[in-house]
């Protein structure tokens, strides 16, 4: 089976449809994600509490079912974002980049040489453990990785411009619960305010032929979201659709027994 690069997604403009996994580590989760046609899986480091550990047998996972995958990861220390590159992630995305200094830092931390500091480390899990030669897996490393920035704060926004024309940056996602926190209206995304500071991060990939991608919690936004300019939809998540299909149907289960009771 080909592999498929999320590189090579970031450099097209055409839909791809994701699903966040923040709490399922089962071993068929990207069997399950492939089988529901799902084209990236965003694996979260930020707010799961995952490990390194477990994120390297979800990355094998993933990869079994070839379905490309970005990992969030905890913080914009350098250690993570080198460890997760080398159990395996090639999409990095990286919370709260408030300027293009620290997406410089981040990219530094993911690239080998000439193009970065990241240390060096070959036949593991982020080359498949296969051999060859140095500079061939560096460069090809350097070749396939991908950094995300998520776009989540006011300052963010007011440096949208340059950290979208930073070389290596290959797709803005905006984190809009905390960027609607950061603009001090939390959860009102309707708000002027956070309208505005969306439409502004739209133009700047636009101007930039940047990727966009946001999470979104209906089909419906999803659908308005891709017609505004995004083209990396992530589709709700595990716990959250796993909830919604429960509590569903629990609910019309009980409501129509006591129906029935009554009778």
């Amino acid at each position: 089976m080909k592999h498929i690069a999320i590189k090579d997604m970031a450099s097209r403009r055409d839909l791809k449809i994701g699903h966040y996994v923040g709490e399922f580590t089962t071993p068929g989760i990207g069997q399950i994600l492939k089988a529901a046609r799902c084209d990236f899986v965003l694996l979260d480091m930020e707010h799961s509490g995952f490990s390194f550990d477990t994120v390297k047998a979800m990355l094998c996972y993933m990869q079994a079912a070839n379905l490309p995958t970005i990992v969030r990861v905890p913080s914009k220390e350098g250690h993570h974002v080198s460890r997760a590159c080398d159990v395996g992630a090639e999409g990095i995305m990286l919370p709260m980049v408030s300027s293009a200094e620290e997406a410089k830092h981040t990219l530094q931390w993911m690239k080998y040489f000439p193009e970065g500091r990241r240390g060096a480390a070959l036949q593991i899990a982020h080359d498949r453990y296969q051999p060859g030669p140095v500079m061939e897996k560096l460069a090809a490393a350097n070749r396939w990785t991908a950094l995300f920035a998520q776009i989540e704060t006011v300052e963010g926004v007011e440096n949208a411009d340059a950290i979208a024309a930073l070389d290596g940056v290959d797709c803005l996602w905006v984190g809009h619960l905390d960027l609607s926190c950061s603009l001090g209206i939390p959860g009102q995304f309707d708000h002027p305010k956070f309208t505005g500071a969306v439409e502004r991060i739209v133009d700047v990939c636009k101007r930039y032929n940047k990727s966009l991608g946001r999470l979104v919690p209906t089909v419906q936004q999803g659908v308005e979201f891709f017609e505004a300019g995004f083209d990396f939809i992530c589709y709700s998540g595990d716990i959250w659709v796993l909830y919604s299909a429960v509590s569903k149907a629990v609910t019309e289960l009980r409501r129509r027994c006591r129906k029935r009771s009554r009778q």
